[in-house]
């Protein structure tokens, strides 16, 4: 115990949102200081990581979709877990050097979130992840926790706080009073669903082929849940797939609106089944206390709109909804030594 605080003084601790888009690194007393695409570029069928391992995040990104035959970009988190080991390492351990390197003697214990609906084996498998990339000890914090931390509600209360985490991979929807979950449900559809959705749409109506960087461009401009004040236009390029040659096409916010229907449906479905579960009392209390939104998704214009159609409740979105969870996390780490036990014996963590 003692050993640990004096650790604590030399190591730089940190809280990390691993996410299927990007991963967002928190220190204590400093807030986040890393803020990273979730992607590593790799020498094709090796995982040998480009520019002496230093091909990661923002230098990845700008090579996804464009890399010639020698080169891979990987994303190695699929629907918030880990789909590639080795890689997910490789990226881990790049961004724990890249925010260590500036202090700290000793390996630091790592506070990491992760989606709420993973099995046993997935939690091992971020455990040994960080583990094997530089950190002393491993704690892990379902995301919802995280987020309704780092939104600042009163989850430790006994009054009920609920959240809708829409990220890349997943969406998390939790009901939490008294510092512990009550009722969730976590389904791994989420903005990269979305994009999915836009590119099939692209193909089956205009015979279209875009990428995903594009795909996100087009959520982004023109994406909606619910019908706008004033629709807009875009124009987008693509290959056409009959002719096999460029082509420019001008697409609309209704079109793309319809597009989103099918994951934004599955997202208002969890939210609803959610509440179905919560106790009356909590319930209740969420009449007056609303829902919460955060993550990348929340920020599709009107989607707080269709969620509070949908269930009657207000919604508020949080501010700062991409670094909710990573806010979430260095609050965990800045109160390790009261929450540590919670978090071990809950199954969030284990020494």
């Amino acid at each position: 115990m003692f050993l640990n605080t004096i650790l604590g003084w030399f190591s730089m601790d940190m809280g990390i949102d691993l996410g299927t888009c990007n991963t967002l690194v928190c220190v204590r007393n400093e807030g986040i200081v890393l803020n990273e695409p979730s992607v590593v570029a790799v020498r094709k069928g090796t995982n040998i990581v480009l520019n002496n391992g230093e091909a990661v995040g923002l230098v990845a990104r700008e090579m996804l979709g464009k890399t010639p035959g020698s080169i891979s970009a990987i994303r190695p988190m699929k629907d918030g877990v880990i789909s590639d080991f080795e890689i997910t390492e490789a990226m881990l351990g790049y961004f724990i050097r890249k925010v260590h390197g500036r202090g700290g003697l000793i390996r630091p214990r790592v506070v990491i979130a992760v989606p709420s609906g993973i099995t046993a084996v997935e939690r091992r498998a971020v455990i040994d992840s960080a583990e094997r990339a530089g950190a002393r000890k491993v704690f892990l914090v379902d995301e919802p926790m995280a987020a309704g931390i780092g939104a600042g509600l009163p989850i430790t209360e006994p009054t009920a706080s609920m959240i809708i985490d829409i990220g890349g991979g997943t969406t998390e929807v939790a009901i939490m009073s008294l510092a512990d979950i009550s009722s969730c449900e976590s389904i791994r559809i989420g903005g990269d669903d979305m994009d999915e959705a836009i590119i099939i749409h692209l193909k089956r109506t205009y015979n279209l082929l875009i990428g995903e960087p594009r795909a996100e461009q087009v959520k982004m401009q023109l994406g909606s849940a619910a019908p706008l004040e004033e629709e807009m236009t875009m124009e987008i390029a693509g290959r056409d797939t009959i002719s096999g040659l460029p082509r420019k096409i001008v697409i609309t916010s209704e079109e793309i609106r319809e597009a989103l229907k099918e994951p934004i449906s599955s997202i208002i479905e969890a939210v609803t089944k959610t509440l179905e579960k919560a106790e009356p009392e909590l319930a209740a209390d969420l009449i007056e206390n609303g829902m919460h939104l955060c993550g990348g998704g929340s920020l599709l214009r009107g989607m707080d709109k269709v969620l509070s159609n949908a269930t009657g409740l207000t919604v508020h979105r949080v501010e700062e909804p991409l670094t909710c969870v990573a806010r979430g996390t260095s609050v965990y780490l800045e109160n390790l030594e009261i929450w540590k036990d919670t978090m071990d014996h809950n199954g969030y963590g284990w020494e």
